[in-house]
């Protein structure tokens, strides 16, 4: 299955279009909470025919700051009330001292920041009765690393006990800015843990730099990669297409669907042949 992030800029023809048929949608909460009027009714119009998914902005793992508690409590209300399927949050931290940094900055590759992240990873978990899938964010350049960045991954993951957000294109970013094989830092994820994918597009704007925007179509070698990912998965896993501005027509945003559901069940038929 293959979903599409609901956004406001083309929530009403998703509804209505008798051709774009995405799996699910995804939102992110914090957007969500507390809404009303027109975008209530139109969202709950959505909830009646899709499965919902929930990608959160606001949780801040990597904080030095406290976890916010009252915040965590409307996003468990809004997740039980919606039956959301995942609640997913960024490997990141977006707020210091009380002030929201209105981005996702990377957290030092440290030992420290591995107790400390999977320690507020464990709380959430438990505050909220389920377990959630943390993202691997892109990054441009690293903070104080005292150990690489897949193996501070896997060590938050194993020591946090939580599930994957694994997005490709992020990894492809990162790869490419930081000069490592990205289809070797997936070989090296515990893919039991992946939960969930995202895939998207970035722009690049130097001959070194790559950054992850959202905002442009997936790119061959992007697919390429999701190809190699999905055949090292053993199961059905969902995948979310991204595409957060320079929204396309609706016709090319499910071209990109089809295609990325093509590979998976590509894969589904191969795995199937396998294993007879």
């Amino acid at each position: 299955m293959v979903g599409i992030g609901f956004r406001k800029d083309f929530a009403a023809a998703l509804l209505e279009s008798p051709f774009f048929h995405p799996a699910f949608i995804e939102v992110a909460p914090e957007n969500w909470i507390g809404v009303g009027g027109y975008w209530k009714k139109l969202f709950r119009q959505a909830l009646e025919q899709y499965p919902l998914f929930t990608h959160g902005l606001s949780l801040s793992v990597g904080s030095p700051d406290e976890l916010d508690l009252v915040f965590l409590g409307k996003v468990k209300d809004f997740l039980r009330e919606t039956n959301a399927q995942i609640y997913s949050e960024h490997l990141s931290y977006s707020k210091c001292d009380n002030a929201h940094l209105y981005d996702l900055l990377p957290i030092p590759f440290t030992q420290e920041a591995v107790k400390h992240v999977s320690r507020r990873i464990r709380q959430v978990q438990d505050f909220l009765e389920r377990r959630i899938a943390i993202e691997i964010v892109s990054y441009y350049t690293p903070v104080a690393p005292e150990m690489t960045e897949i193996a501070f991954i896997n060590a938050v993951l194993q020591e946090a006990d939580c599930d994957l957000l694994l997005d490709v294109n992020n990894v492809y970013v990162n790869g490419f800015n930081h000069q490592y094989n990205a289809k070797a830092f997936i070989d090296q994820l515990p893919m039991e843990r992946v939960r969930y994918i995202h895939m998207a597009g970035h722009e690049k704007v130097a001959e070194d730099l790559i950054i992850d925007t959202h905002g442009e179509a997936i790119i061959d070698p992007v697919y390429d990669l999701f190809a190699y990912t999905v055949q090292r998965l053993d199961r059905d896993v969902p995948v979310l297409l991204e595409r957060d501005f320079n929204i396309p027509e609706l016709e090319a945003l499910q071209q990109e669907i089809d295609r990325l559901q093509a590979i998976k069940n590509l894969h589904l038929k191969n795995h199937q042949y396998a294993t007879a």
